[in-house]
């Protein structure tokens, strides 16, 4: 986990192997009824969060009560997950969605091209001055 992570435990937070995460990022199991009156008699409730494996986690994100997100998942900066994700996706926004799937098509090159093929290409096309 990067700088200034939060992790709000009411419930258990399982993070699967590999797991890296953005800085600033929370894992909130805590949350408040929507119905005032309840809200202002001091209740919440609790309901644990579940990382799979090989996870990259952009900054800002948040995971919200109850989330389990899937096995090589790519959640972009600044999401916030409302939902469960599915494994072998790319998701983001506020709610976050899934816009990419197959993932692990890609990492294991059943798209027809190797992976060291497809990363020559891609690096091809960065400039090296940006590093």
């Amino acid at each position: 986990m990067n700088h200034n992570g939060v992790i709000l435990d009411g419930a258990k937070v399982k993070f699967g192997d590999n797991v890296f995460i953005g800085p600033n990022c929370g894992f909130y199991t805590a949350g408040h009824p929507i119905d005032v009156n309840l809200r202002n008699k001091g209740l919440e409730y609790a309901k644990p969060i579940t990382i799979g494996n090989n996870v990259w986690i952009g900054g800002n994100a948040v995971v919200l009560p109850g989330v389990t997100i899937g096995d090589n998942v790519t959640i972009g900066a600044g999401s916030v997950v409302t939902k469960d994700i599915p494994s072998n996706v790319v998701a983001v926004g506020n709610p976050c969605k899934v816009i990419r799937n197959g993932i692990e098509e890609l990492a294991n090159g059943k798209e027809g091209r190797s992976l060291k093929s497809r990363l020559a290409g891609i690096l091809k096309t960065v400039p090296l001055s940006r590093f």
